[in-house]
């Protein structure tokens, strides 16, 4: 049909354009049983800009617990109860055998993520300048940190050490957001952002989904991301925490998971679209449906604080669908 939603998402899709917040809504108001039209046309949107290659990260919690924020939905908050360890940065050698492990198992990109709102003191600082220097000689991976609102000469220190990437997600819609986290404002998550860009930094920048944030705020999401001209954008959905606000919250389907992944291909096509945390939890049995739905790329191993599914799997998974990891130097497309 001539100028229906679909037509026009893969149009401006294919030529490399977002679509507008209106087209995105219209998606996403699609019913359920169109769920394959919506994602036969990611999938060749998918194809036309990233090929049939899936970039695949692991992480290490590298500090864990003791953060000040109060992020809704984080087991690490030391406003909530839940139990979680607690323990200062990792030292050197812990984390580049964090690394070597990731790398044996298909990753082509490790993160050093540390709780907290930010990297400040000196110890820890050098532990990671290290950590990154020792990746750099031992590992042949893309070398990630996230480690919240740090300051403009600590990125340049860390990347002076190797680091490649930065990921600093900001969470959710700006409309949304003081439904999340209260303890800072989104010009902060905002500015974090944009001081690891200016750093000259490749930059990883999404949220998390399941909060209780309706289509709008995804979508608002996804236009600030594409106006701050992130490089990628991981996407998590709520595995709830018990002890944390959010421990009783289940917002989320299968199907709407695949629309999220969806609308967001398509309002940042040329990006690197990658799927994170909550995914065994939410999508179930439609895991493999993420990538026809625009991801390229997916988080292996286990997560900050819960596990990940066998690597094994997710390996298996990608070439029974016909595509392969991407090695670590080579280009998305």
């Amino acid at each position: 049909m001539k100028n229906h939603p679909l037509e026009t998402a893969l149009d401006k899709g294919i030529k490399g354009i977002g679509i507008t917040g209106e087209e995105a809504l219209a998606l996403a108001a699609l019913p359920d049983e169109r769920i394959l039209s919506l994602l036969a046309v990611t999938d060749e949107v998918r194809r036309a800009h990233k090929g049939a290659s899936v970039n695949l990260c692991a992480i290490v919690n590298a500090k864990s617990g003791l953060c000040k924020e109060d992020c809704s939905f984080c087991s690490q908050s030391i406003k909530y109860s839940t139990g979680v360890d607690e323990y200062p940065i990792l030292p050197p050698d812990e984390i580049l055998n964090a690394a070597k492990e990731a790398e044996n198992s298909g990753a082509r990109e490790f993160s050093i993520v540390t709780s907290g709102s930010r990297i400040e003191k000196a110890a820890d600082v050098d532990a990671l300048c290290a950590s990154l220097e020792a990746m750099k000689e031992s590992v042949d991976m893309e070398r990630c940190a996230s480690l919240g609102m740090v300051k403009k000469d600590v990125l340049a220190r860390l990347k002076e050490s190797g680091l490649m990437s930065f990921h600093h997600n900001l969470e959710t819609g700006r409309s949304f957001f003081p439904n999340v986290c209260t303890t800072h404002s989104y010009d902060e998550d905002v500015a974090a952002v944009k001081a690891a860009k200016e750093a000259g930094l490749y930059v990883c920048s999404g949220g998390i989904f399941g909060l209780g944030e309706g289509w709008d705020a995804r979508i608002e999401l996804g236009r600030t991301l594409a106006e701050i001209d992130v490089d990628s954008v991981p996407i998590n959905f709520l595995n709830p925490r018990p002890g944390t606000p959010l421990e009783h919250a289940r917002n989320l389907t299968p199907i709407e998971c695949l629309k999220i992944i969806a609308i967001m291909r398509l309002l940042l096509p040329k990006k690197d679209i990658v799927v994170c945390g909550g995914r065994q939890v939410n999508l179930r049995d439609l895991q493999p449906l993420i990538f026809a739905g625009g991801a390229n790329g997916m988080m292996i191993g286990n997560y900050l604080t819960t596990q990940g599914r066998n690597a094994t799997d997710d390996l298996r998974m990608i070439s029974d669908l016909g595509l392969k990891p991407r090695a670590c130097h080579e280009s998305a497309v």
